[in-house]
């Protein structure tokens, strides 16, 4: 199969259980989801509920213009949103998804400020991690990801964590794993693949 068309396949053992479907209803309900990614725990809602979008600024303590990323299930929830190059960069990029890497690419059509920042990107990654992946595919689109912490506070790892310093402001703690990082993905540039976070 050629990596254009490469996508996880939906038979991870945590795709059918009970609290990623429930996960999945609150996100479609306008609600904020914490859930275990790569590094940390990300909190995420629907990319394009304006709505959520500013809930979710506002209990991070984010300021708008700095943006969000987002995850995807497949290549196909990442090209409905953003254009990947035609030049050796593609190659690069698919090279690396699924898996834990994120890129900044031109947005495809008009998106929130909430989620570009006022700019012409958009980050985005395709996630291999199993759970994450799970609640793309149960939500049928791209989710908003941005760790879970309060501004200027680490990320936390932990779904008990989450519950101790987010509280009520977090409509649904999604457990499990982390992955293999120990941090945030790295973020690069997809036009230049200048590193622009982590590595």
């Amino acid at each position: 199969m050629s990596p254009e068309r490469r996508a996880n396949p939906a038979t991870s053992p945590n795709y059918h259980r009970p609290n990623i479907a429930q996960a999945a209803r609150v996100l479609a309900a306008g609600g904020i989801v914490a859930y275990p990614t790569e590094g940390v725990y990300g909190l995420g809602c629907v990319h394009s509920d304006p709505d959520a979008i500013d809930r979710l600024l506002t209990v991070k303590q984010r300021s708008w213009r700095k943006g969000l990323a987002l995850i995807a299930a497949s290549l196909e929830q990442v090209e409905e949103l953003v254009e990947l190059p035609r030049d050796e960069m593609r190659a690069e990029i698919l090279a690396t998804w699924p898996g834990p890497a994120t890129w900044v690419l031109p947005v495809r059509a008009r998106q929130t400020a909430l989620l570009t920042g006022g700019r012409e990107t958009l980050a985005v990654r395709v996630t291999a991690h199993p759970i994450a992946h799970a609640l793309c595919l149960r939500t049928g689109s791209a989710l908003v990801s941005t760790s879970a912490n309060r501004t200027r506070r680490a990320p936390l790892r932990s779904a008990l964590s989450v519950r101790r310093e987010l509280g009520a402001d977090v409509d649904f703690v999604l457990g499990g794993a982390l992955g293999d990082l120990s941090g945030p993905t790295p973020i690069r540039d997809g036009l230049t693949g200048e590193l622009l976070r982590g590595g």
